[in-house]
């Protein structure tokens, strides 16, 4: 039998605990349904990344599907408990991951992308999708132990992530998610605001989930 929800969201602020206990519960009951939809959100994120990766070095393609790693990280994270498996370093990087790229992918499209350029379902599949990514981030406070060691874990990783994709890429271009914004006559240019923005967005929100998850410890 899968373990029960061990950590309690009674009497966290809403901030830390958007979810209504209500749908936790049913969330929870159904989680095998939530990792099947996860993977299946993880297949079509590497399908949607394929160009990308193509015209990537392979050292660096960790770097690149932010986000099906994140629906994957989930995945492992609900599957992991429930077969009473507590795995901390998997479930903060699936908090960071989910919090993270479920708001930057909407703020992007609806700020810096917009529809143009793309099919109008894909696009608000992608703005819909990506904020239910990040609330499903909250249900892993009601089963994982939030311990500093796995949140810095988690830190490190997305904090190295926006180095080398905004700031100093390892090996070739940055490698952030292609931005429809930066597209100048068929090339990307990352001279213009849309980097800065994208860049001060990803930032800004690896560091609310840090404080998120602390706050939670």
């Amino acid at each position: 039998m899968p373990s029960t929800p061990t950590a309690t969201t009674d009497r966290l602020p809403n901030y830390l605990a958007p979810l209504p206990r209500q749908l936790e519960n049913l969330a929870l009951r159904y989680a095998w349904l939530i990792v099947i939809i996860n993977l299946a959100g993880t297949a079509f994120g590497f399908w949607y990344y394929r160009f990308q990766l193509a015209q990537t070095s392979l050292v660096m393609w960790p770097f690149v599907p932010d986000s099906p790693a994140a629906t994957l990280f989930v995945a492992l994270s609900l599957a992991a408990w429930k077969l009473d498996y507590d795995i901390e370093w998997i479930q903060m990087l699936a908090f960071f991951g989910n919090i993270k790229l479920g708001l930057w992918t909407p703020f992007v499209q609806l700020f810096l992308n917009g529809p143009g350029g793309i099919a109008p379902w894909l696009y608000w599949f992608l703005v819909v999708s990506y904020l239910a990514m990040s609330l499903q981030s909250f249900l892993i406070y009601r089963y994982a132990e939030f311990s500093v060691s796995a949140v810095a874990v988690a830190t490190v990783w997305y904090g190295l992530n926006d180095i080398v994709d905004y700031f100093a890429p390892l090996v070739g271009e940055f490698h952030h998610t292609f931005l429809r914004a930066e597209l100048v006559n068929g090339i990307l240019d990352h001279s213009g605001q849309a980097h800065d923005f994208a860049a001060a967005a990803a930032v800004t929100l690896t560091l609310a989930a840090t404080f998120l998850a602390l706050r939670r410890e």
